[in-house]
């Protein structure tokens, strides 16, 4: 009964094209709608890792005056700037000194400066002096050539590594590797190329111009304050690091029990937790929507089928008056309206996986389909189109034999 019931709604369907159009189009929206939202939040959540990961090291923490000026208001951050002293060079050698096998750090400074080279500029590049052992802590994700070693580190040699926009900028048809490139008046020897890292919470990735930290000292002076990045070293863990480090800070800032830390550490979940944050409540939003784009489409599939049931009144008396049982007209009615929006699901589907993989190529975003994502949305698809077909099929197995005969 149940394959004579699908076949005679699928004949239905194929007798109707515009009607049965008109309902699958209904739900292939909604289907699209929930999982263009689905996937571009699941896609937030891959970026804001793999970005963090980027900028900090999967397993990395910052130590700095302020980690996270962005994610607070302004007065927190006056109040954290007047509260923190700034690290300074001495504090640094402090924390190398007694890291004990423990703790890998790397300090860095920043600053905007303008470099170039044989005759291009990039004004706004994020020339940035750290320490060899950067490279320890986090992926530089080197393209070309290498990272600044440590005997590099202690003499200030005139090296740079550089990011992928500022290899385009100004080495645009060669080879960077060997040339020079002058940054505040000062020339720097390319001796790495990283690849494409995208953004991060600060900006682009790509604009970067590596220094040492000692020759960037030499160029722009010392810094007013330094950020540290820091990893766990041989047997340590990642919490045992950062509180050896905390601890360490402490001891060298004379704080007694008690007393808050006056610096800041964020570790990669912390900096995560501002987009999940925002992600968690786009979602909150996302998921009403998506419920009132489905609600919409199951009540276009329940007035399309309710149309074709009053359109097919007579037949449905003469099939009924031949032998057919309420049941079978039930399903027969089930199964039309399931159809209609199994089909709109999977075109609504279609195009959504198909305008999610454009936008990630065109826009350089982790944007995919879960498998569970277009298996949970045609089932949600199937389960509506039955929702939307109770009530016309309820109404057919309810129509007078001999009425439904005489109707025109």
């Amino acid at each position: 009964m149940l394959r004579e019931s699908v076949r005679q709604g699928a004949a239905t369907l194929l007798g109707n094209p515009l009607r049965a159009s008109l309902g699958a189009l209904a739900i292939a929206v909604a289907v699209a709608t929930i999982v263009i939202v689905v996937t571009a939040l699941d896609g937030v959540q891959v970026y804001t890792r793999a970005t963090t990961a980027r900028t900090f090291g999967s397993d990395t923490f910052l130590i700095a005056q302020v980690a996270a000026p962005g994610s607070i208001s302004r007065r927190a951050l006056q109040n954290q700037l007047a509260r923190n002293p700034r690290l300074s060079r001495t504090e640094l050698a402090f924390l190398e000194r007694v890291a004990d096998g423990r703790v890998i750090y790397a300090p860095n400074a920043q600053t905007r400066a303008e470099a170039t080279a044989a005759g291009r500029a990039m004004e706004d590049a994020s020339v940035t002096g750290t320490t060899s052992t950067l490279a320890e802590i986090r992926d530089m994700n080197l393209v070309a050539g290498r990272f600044f070693a440590a005997f590099e580190d202690a003499a200030g040699t005139a090296v740079t590594v550089i990011g992928a926009d500022v290899r385009d900028a100004l080495f645009p048809t060669g080879d960077p590797l060997g040339q020079t490139l002058r940054v505040s008046g000062r020339q720097f020897t390319v001796i790495g190329v990283q690849g494409r890292q995208g953004s991060g919470g600060a900006g682009s990735l790509d604009k970067y111009v590596w220094l040492p930290l000692r020759a960037y000292e030499r160029a722009f002076g010392a810094p007013r304050t330094f950020q540290v990045f820091a990893r766990a070293s041989g047997d340590a863990t990642t919490v045992a690091a950062e509180d050896h480090a905390r601890i360490s800070l402490r001891a060298k800032r004379a704080l007694a029990p008690g007393r808050p830390d006056t610096f800041d550490v964020l570790t990669p979940e912390g900096a995560r937790s501002f987009v999940e944050n925002l992600s968690g409540r786009i979602g909150a939003a996302a998921g009403p929507i998506s419920l009132m784009a489905l609600l919409a489409a199951v009540i276009v599939v329940a007035n399309t089928v309710l149309v074709s049931v009053a359109q097919r009144t007579r037949e449905i008396g003469v099939r009924r008056a031949l032998g057919a049982s309420r049941q079978q007209v039930l399903l027969e009615v089930l199964a039309e309206a399931a159809l209609m929006a199994v089909a709109g699901g999977v075109v609504g589907a279609a195009v959504a996986a198909a305008l999610a993989e454009g936008l990630a190529a065109g826009l350089d975003l982790p944007l995919r389909v879960a498998p569970a994502t277009l298996l949970w949305s045609l089932a949600a698809s199937a389960g509506s189109g039955l929702v939307a077909g109770w009530y016309p099929a309820r109404r057919a197995t309810r129509l007078d034999v001999i009425t439904a005969i005489r109707s025109e």
